[in-house]
């Protein structure tokens, strides 16, 4: 069996749009909607953790990609 893909999640009631994961992802797969949180294109992550690792608030996790 495969092993399952890992990708950022962000929990956007959290998010303050700070744009540090936007700056730090490798592959701009993170941007700020309407300056009020961040969202992953999960087509572009690679679950690298570098967001979560530079995010203040703690808000961003990486887990296994769904389906």
């Amino acid at each position: 069996m495969a092993v399952g893909k890992r990708k950022a999640w962000i929990d956007q009631k959290a998010c303050v749009a700070c744009g540090c994961c936007a700056r730090v992802c490798p592959k701009g797969a993170i941007h700020i909607l309407r300056g009020v949180y961040a969202q992953v294109n999960e087509d572009q992550c690679v679950g690298c953790g570098l967001c979560a690792k530079a995010c203040p608030a703690s808000v961003i996790e990486i887990r296994e990609a769904q389906g």
